[in-house]
């Protein structure tokens, strides 16, 4: 009997804890602090931050190539769209050790540009913020088709290994690594994880399996102009009419 009547008076507090209303928000207040030279410095924090700023400086500050002419982005191709999806195919080839037929960077993904000069991992970062990874996707003639078509109704993304032209907002007279576009065929393309998960509206790619190393574009960039360094290139990339626009 204790036992029932000290179990209904834990179950009666519970109850009654349970019914009390939720604290709800009244008044909402609020500061704005201007970031300006006449802010006060807080010299603790800065000494803190010291030895890794000095250290995150030095890493955005190494030097990695050279650029004679500087690269820009445009459409429907650019210099520097050719530089990345030239880094994307050969980087590709590379980690997954098989033969790419084609890689693509969506234009809206190009963030900066390469200023004539030297060429350091800052600039890399600056024009590749973003985490993306670069992954492999088996593609039908039909599905690459839609994909061509949506890069022709954009006006043109940075590509390697095909050439085509846009005509009325379609992709034509398509080769793929100097052969005619195959509808039949299968193609192995390199893309960002983004692209290939139906960023920049490519529907049409979301749910195709992907080949994953982990290997993110912005690395692929960094390793692609160290690579031409090291055989005395400059990160330099022509416009080699792989997209025109025929309208």
């Amino acid at each position: 009997m204790i036992f029932y009547i000290r179990s209904c008076f834990i179950i009666a507090f519970i109850f009654l804890l349970s019914c009390k209303p939720l604290p709800q928000t009244a008044v909402v207040e609020y500061k704005d602090y201007q970031i300006s030279k006449e802010a006060p410095v807080d010299s603790a924090f800065i000494r803190f931050l010291a030895p890794y700023g000095s250290v995150m400086k030095a890493s955005m500050g190494k030097v990695i190539g050279f650029s004679t002419e500087g690269l820009s982005k445009k459409q429907p191709e650019s210099s520097i769209g050719n530089f990345m999806a030239d880094a994307m195919i050969q980087q590709a080839e590379k980690h997954f050790n098989q033969k790419v037929d084609a890689a693509f960077v969506n234009y809206g993904g190009v963030r900066s540009y390469i200023p004539k000069g030297k060429l350091t991992v800052g600039m890399i970062f600056e024009l590749m913020p973003f985490d993306n990874l670069i992954v492999l996707q088996k593609l039908t003639g039909k599905v690459l088709m839609q994909l061509l078509d949506k890069i022709a109704a954009d006006g043109g993304w940075p590509v390697s290994g095909i050439t085509m032209e846009i005509k009325d907002k379609k992709a034509t007279h398509i080769m793929v690594n100097g052969q005619a576009f195959n509808s039949s065929a299968t193609y192995i393309i390199a893309n960002s994880d983004y692209v290939a998960n139906g960023g920049s509206d490519c529907s049409m790619l979301k749910g195709i399996a992907q080949m994953n190393k982990g290997i993110l574009l912005r690395d692929a960039l960094i390793d692609y102009a160290s690579w031409l360094t090291a055989n005395g290139k400059s990160v330099d990339a022509k416009i080699e009419n792989r997209t025109t626009n025929v309208n």
